[in-house]
């Protein structure tokens, strides 16, 4: 078992952009509790099956396996909610590896910049693109953002 120690901001700018690589994503979610979620993602070629379960804090239990890309979408087709599509980009700072997510589709126009941490007491040097924290808003996790639009927005 693994364990993710991630925080999440809203991003502002654009800054990020220079030298970010990216890659697109596209990930479904089978269910989604406030406990455990199980999601299906594709990116790359390749595709996994995550299962992310609550500790407290900021850590939280993540176990991600391989699976082949014909069962990815076979079960991607069983998910109550479309998938959420977005471009990944990979931006390192002062040492640090940042995943911002760009959304798109119904969620165009979030963007959210998360970094993984050794210990959830890590000091790291914010780079100016970063916004309010988001971490501890669950209305920000994707397994949240599949059933609802962008947190604040209002429905069209």
């Amino acid at each position: 078992m693994a364990i993710e120690i991630e925080r999440k901001f809203l991003v502002v700018g654009e800054a990020w952009r220079r030298g970010a690589t990216v890659k697109p994503i596209e990930q479904g979610y089978l269910f989604s509790s406030p406990m455990v979620s199980a999601r299906i993602r594709l990116v790359d070629g390749t595709a996994t099956l995550t299962l992310k379960g609550e500790r407290a804090g900021l850590a939280r239990d993540e176990f991600e396996y391989a699976i082949p890309i014909a069962d990815a979408r076979d079960l991607m087709r069983l998910s109550q909610h479309p998938p959420i599509v977005k471009l990944r980009h990979e931006v390192v700072y002062a040492g640090k590896l940042w995943e911002v997510d760009e959304f798109t589709g119904r969620h165009a126009g979030l963007v959210i910049a998360e970094i993984e941490l050794d210990h959830a007491d890590e000091v790291f040097e914010r780079p100016s693109w970063l916004g309010q924290e988001v971490t501890h808003d669950r209305r920000y996790r994707n397994s949240a953002l599949i059933a609802s639009g962008i947190p604040g927005e209002q429905a069209a």
